[in-house]
Order: C-alpha cells, then sequence, then structure tokens
C-alpha cells in the first residue's frame, strides 16, 4: 500500500503494473489521466509504444516533463487538460489508465474511446479510505457502486481487488503524530475534529483502502 500521507505522490504499485504487463503494451498508446507529476506514465513509458499523461495543474505537468527528459524518454508526453471535460479521442488511445484519479465522467470518457475488447485500468479510493475519520472522500467507490458505473459505461470487470491496510497505534499522541502532514488539510474538510475524537475515544487504527480494477470495453 501507499504511505501515509502522500499518497497521489506514490507511484503504481507492483501487482496494478503486473495486470498491465499482461496486455501487448509495446504495441499500445496509454493515456494517463488525471497523471499529476507522470509517474503511472512513466513507469508505462518504456513498455508501450506510446504514453500521453493529462492534467489540468500546468505545474505538474511541467514537472512530468522535466521527470520524461531526465529519464530520457522520448515516447511520452504531457499535455495540460481537464480529463472531467475534455473526450480523450484527440489522444487515439489503446488503453486508458488512472491511479488515484477516477470518477464517473472519467469512466464515461473511456468508456467513449476506447474500441471492443481495449482496456481501461486504474485505481481508485475505495469508501473505507480513511473511515475513522468520518468522512469518505467524494471521489471514493465502493464494490457495489463501481461495478455499475463500469458496466453503464460498457466494461466487463476482470479484476476488482480492494486493497488495504490498517495502521494501529497504541496512545493518543502516536494517533495524532501519523497525520500531523494531514492536519491543514484535513481541518479544512472538516475530518481533524472528527479523527481527533475518535483517537480520544480509544480508537486506535486508520485505514487505507484502494480498489485496483481492470476492466476490458465490451
Amino acid at each position: 500500500m501507499v504511505p501515509l500521507p502522500g499518497e497521489a505522490a506514490e507511484g503504481p504499485s507492483p501487482a496494478f503494473l503486473a495486470l498491465l504487463d499482461a496486455e501487448p503494451l509495446a504495441e499500445l498508446t496509454a493515456l494517463d489521466v488525471g497523471t499529476g507529476t507522470g509517474r503511472l506514465a512513466l513507469a508505462l513509458a518504456p513498455r508501450c509504444r506510446a504514453v500521453v499523461g493529462v492534467d489540468r495543474d500546468a505545474r505538474q505537468i511541467d514537472e512530468a516533463r522535466k521527470r520524461a527528459a531526465a529519464a530520457g524518454l522520448a515516447n511520452v508526453r504531457f499535455v495540460v487538460g481537464d480529463v472531467e471535460v475534455e473526450e480523450y479521442v484527440p489522444f487515439k488511445p489503446d488503453l486508458v489508465v488512472a491511479h488515484l484519479c477516477m470518477s464517473d465522467a472519467i469512466a464515461e470518457r473511456a468508456g467513449r474511446v476506447l474500441k471492443p475488447d481495449q482496456v481501461f485500468a486504474f485505481v481508485a479510493l475505495h469508501t473505507d479510505h480513511w473511515k475513522e475519520t468520518g468522512r469518505p472522500s467524494r471521489f471514493a467507490y465502493g464494490e457495489v457502486g463501481l461495478t455499475r458505473l463500469l458496466k453503464r459505461t460498457g466494461f466487463a470487470i476482470e479484476h476488482l481487488v480492494v486493497e488495504r491496510d490498517v495502521q494501529t497505534f497504541e496512545t493518543v499522541e502516536q494517533g495524532l503524530a501519523a497525520v500531523a502532514a494531514l492536519e491543514e488539510r484535513w481541518k479544512a474538510d472538516a475530518r481533524w475534529p472528527r479523527w481527533v475524537k475518535f483517537v480520544r475515544e480509544g480508537g486506535r487504527t486508520l485505514t487505507r483502502a484502494h480498489l485496483a480494477v481492470k476492466a476490458r470495453r465490451a
């Protein structure tokens, strides 16, 4: 699992890459939606014919371009764009991937651009992620909801696994210290007071949970 607190900053797990390696990547153009600084795109570049990473954050795209140049990767490019608004047709992907960037809009666009037998693979937040704070992320999915979404958008699920990691603490102080880097973020979204209440009332766990999914266009 990805360590706290920098989940979105970490790269894809070997297990997720193994799902993609089962495809003929050397023949495919992959579209990495919500690429951020390009960690998944850069991991796929040596494997794929070509990779395009798209993100609406221009600063992160600039960093991704620098990383690609430093690595000498000529078959990957990065584009500023809103993956929940813009269509994916101009990128002509054979494969759509995402890592901790998932929404109904993304699934719908992947369903419209991919041809039968092509793959949409992603890691998404699960509804149990940080459940001790009492506030599921608006970007989180449960198994049933995600299955319905993929069926509606034209995909058949081949792999769906919940990756769950539960961190435990012995004291209140340990619980607070473990998420200190998240304090400001959690104060902004009302998670912090709920977390403090949880640990002070005896709670000693913090759950991280993701869904790793591979689905094929029907």
